[in-house]
C-alpha cells in the first residue's frame, strides 16, 4: 500500500457519499457517524446506534475514502494506524474524526462538534459548577466515559471565564474541538501534532508563556499528570479530563499511574491542589433527548484529609453529606433530582444509578402525587422508530 497520495487524481466520490450521510445525521440531531469497511453506515441518534438504508461500503472504497479525507496526512495514517483530526463540514458544522484500521479494513467515527459553545445554564448544570471558574489556582477535573460530554463541559467553563474575566488561557488539545474567540481573555489554543509535539512539551512551554489558566485536553500519562499537578501547585488554574467513572476512581487512577515509591508524594500533591471533580453520565430523557447527571466533588478540609489518608472509599459518602453546605452531590442525588423533575423515567434512573437499590428506596419515600406513581414517567420514552433500517438517502 502506497503511503503517498496524488491529490490531483482523487475524485472525492467516496468522501461525497459520506458527506451525504453526515448531512442527514445533522438533520436528525445525531452525535456520531460510524463508517466501516464491508458494512453499512450507522449513526448514533439520541444515544442509540441505528443504521442508514444504503449500500455496504466496500473495503477498497473505504481505503479510497481515507485517501480523500486525509490527503497529505494519509502517509501518517499508514504509519500510526489511527489518526485524530477535525473535519470542517461547512461554515456551521465541524466534526472530530478518529480514523483507524480494523480487521475488515478502515473505519472512521465522526463526532459532531457544536459550533455554538453552550453556557453553563444551557447545560442545566448546578451553580457549583460555575464556582470552579472563580478559582485562582488549583486543579479541576472533568471525567466520564467516552461520549459523556466532557469536552462540552470544559468548553462551557472556558467560555464562562472568557466572558467574565481578563485572563490568559492556554489550551492544549488533541485535536482542537471548540474554537474560542478572544472576549475578555486572551486564548491561545494549541493542537497536539500540529502546533506542538506532545502534551508534555506544550505544558512545559506553557509555564513560560504567562498563563493564568491552562486547559489540558486529557491527562494521558505520568508526565502530563506530573506537569499538571506542578502547574496547579505553582499558582495556575488547570482544567483537564480523565476517562474515569467518578471522583473516587479518578483519584485512584491518578495515584496508580505512578510507581509505588512515588504514590505518597502524588497523593499529597493531589490533595493539596484538587479544587473539584465533575463526573458525568448522559441519561436519555423522556422527551427523546439526553441530560447529564453530575457527581460533583468540592474541595473541603475533610475531602483533603480523606485523599491524604488513603480513605478514598469514604469520598462518596462525604460528597453526599456536603450537599447542603458545600453544594457537592453524588450521582444518585443528581439522578434523583432529574427523576423528581419529570425529566427521566424511573427505569432510566435505576439504569444509570450508582446503587439502583438505594435509589429505589429514596424514590419510594416520595410523597403521593409525585413522579413515583406517574404512568408518563414510567412508560413514556420517545423512540426514533421501531425499525433500525429507517434512514433512506434517496
Amino acid at each position: 500500500m502506497s503511503n503517498t497520495v496524488d491529490v490531483s487524481k482523487l475524485t472525492f466520490v467516496q468522501l461525497n457519499k459520506i458527506r451525504a450521510y453526515l448531512k442527514k445525521m445533522i438533520e436528525l440531531g445525531g452525535s456520531d457517524l460510524h463508517v466501516k469497511a464491508n458494512s453499512v453506515i450507522r449513526a448514533r441518534i439520541n444515544g442509540n446506534i441505528v443504521q442508514f438504508a444504503g449500500e455496504i461500503l466496500a473495503k477498497d472504497d473505504a481505503l479510497t475514502f481515507a485517501k480523500e479525507l486525509l490527503k497529505g496526512r494519509f502517509g501518517e495514517f499508514i504509519e500510526k494506524k489511527e489518526l485524530d483530526l477535525v473535519y470542517p463540514f461547512d461554515e456551521r458544522n465541524r466534526f472530530r474524526v478518529n480514523i483507524f484500521f480494523q480487521m475488515d479494513g478502515i473505519s472512521a467515527v465522526f463526532r459532531v462538534i457544536p459550533v455554538n459553545i453552550p453556557t453553563i445554564e444551557e447545560l442545566y448544570f448546578p451553580d457549583v459548577v460555575r464556582s470552579f471558574t472563580q478559582k485562582e489556582r488549583g486543579l479541576v477535573l472533568v471525567t466520564g466515559v467516552t461520549g459523556s460530554g466532557k469536552s462540552t463541559t470544559l468548553a462551557a467553563l472556558i467560555n464562562e471565564i472568557n466572558k467574565t474575566k481578563k485572563k490568559h488561557i492556554i489550551t492544549i488539545e488533541d485535536p482542537i474541538e471548540f474554537v474560542h474567540k478572544d472576549k475578555g481573555c486572551i486564548i491561545n489554543q494549541r493542537s497536539v501534532g500540529q502546533d506542538t509535539l506532545s502534551f508534555g512539551n506544550a505544558l512545559r512551554a506553557a509555564l513560560r508563556e504567562d498563563p493564568d489558566i491552562i486547559l489540558v485536553g486529557e491527562m494521558r500519562d505520568r508526565e502530563t499528570i506530573n506537569l499538571a499537578l506542578h502547574a496547579a501547585d505553582t499558582g495556575h488554574l488547570v482544567f483537564s479530563t480523565l476517562h474515569t467513572l467518578d471522583a473516587k476512581e479518578t483519584i485512584n487512577r491518578i495515584i496508580a499511574t505512578f510507581p509505588t515509591d512515588e504514590q505518597n508524594r502524588v497523593r499529597t500533591s493531589l490533595a493539596g491542589v484538587i479544587e473539584g471533580i465533575i463526573s458525568q453520565r448522559l441519561i436519555p430523557t423522556i422527551d427523546g433527548g439526553r441530560r447529564a447527571a453530575l457527581e460533583v466533588l468540592v474541595r473541603t478540609p475533610t475531602i483533603e484529609k480523606l485523599i491524604m489518608e488513603n480513605r478514598d472509599y469514604e469520598i462518596r459518602d462525604f460528597i453526599e453529606k456536603g450537599k447542603e453546605h458545600y453544594h457537592s452531590q453524588s450521582f444518585d442525588q443528581s439522578i434523583l433530582e432529574l427523576y423528581n423533575e419529570g425529566i427521566i423515567t424511573k427505569e432510566k434512573a435505576k439504569d444509570y444509578a450508582t446503587s439502583a437499590s438505594d435509589l429505589e428506596l429514596k424514590m419510594s419515600g416520595l410523597s403521593s402525587g409525585q413522579n413515583s406513581n406517574s404512568p408518563s414517567n414510567e412508560n413514556k420514552e420517545i423512540k426514533i422508530d421501531k425499525s433500525d433500517d429507517i434512514f433512506d438517502l434517496k
